[in-house]
């Protein structure tokens, strides 16, 4: 087993099970040739926006920090269409999951592991993307950092997701194309992969993950073969 004593595996959700640029892309003809722009500086100040908020002790959910991100992303590009926010913003409620994570939650499960989302996703934000993606049956945890109050990496929220499926942290296998969140995770002691769905450099952090992979597909395999 290339992780050692695994009992369950925990799964960022956002670019890891589920697609954050697949929004913008439903749209890209109604916006323009800056949807990917629009795209990529979304996502971007939505990471920076948890991170300040934490930071200066100022929380508020990840659909509000979601929706700031986009209006700054907007603005930025001069996209001024109230029809185009309330759409974009009502697709990122049902996200596109990739290919890869039905049959690789699906092998996790048929093999007894213990399954969850470990998320900076509001509850109903992650009710809504489980659902409509039919990922439900194939995990036993949907976890929000609303139930801590702060955003990753902050080490509460993966000590929270520790306790909740009780576990020793080296005994929790965690998953995430975030190479921050990876880090952070691994700092904390869980056995890290990070899906690397997108070609980043390693983090220079004081800690890193485990294995470096491509695909949910790979995962499921490292952690069970």
């Amino acid at each position: 087993m290339a992780l050692p004593g695994v009992k369950a595996v925990l799964f960022d959700a956002y670019s890891t099970l589920f697609d954050v640029h697949a929004p913008v892309a439903k749209l890209a003809d109604d916006i323009g040739p800056d949807a990917k722009g629009v795209s990529d500086m979304w996502r971007t100040k939505q990471l920076q926006y948890s991170w300040l908020r934490s930071l200066m002790q100022a929380h508020a959910p990840f659909d509000k920090v979601t929706e700031d991100a986009l209006d700054y992303a907007l603005t930025q590009y001069g996209v001024a269409s109230p029809d185009i926010r309330a759409r974009l913003l009502q697709l990122y409620m049902t996200l596109d999951a990739y290919p890869d994570a039905p049959g690789a939650l699906m092998r996790l499960k048929s093999a007894g592991i213990v399954t969850g989302v470990l998320s900076n996703g509001s509850p109903s934000m992650l009710s809504s993307a489980v659902g409509s993606a039919n990922l439900g049956a194939l995990l036993d945890h949907v976890l929000s950092i609303e139930s801590v109050g702060v955003y990753k990496p902050d080490p509460r929220v993966y000590r929270f997701g520790a306790e909740t499926v009780g576990h020793a942290p080296g005994e929790i296998g965690f998953v995430s194309a975030n190479s921050w969140d990876a880090a952070g995770a691994a700092h904390f002691g869980f056995q890290v992969i990070h899906l690397n769905r997108f070609d980043q450099p390693s983090e220079v952090l004081p800690s890193g993950p485990a294995m470096v992979l491509k695909s949910l597909t790979e995962a499921a395999a490292a952690i069970l073969d």
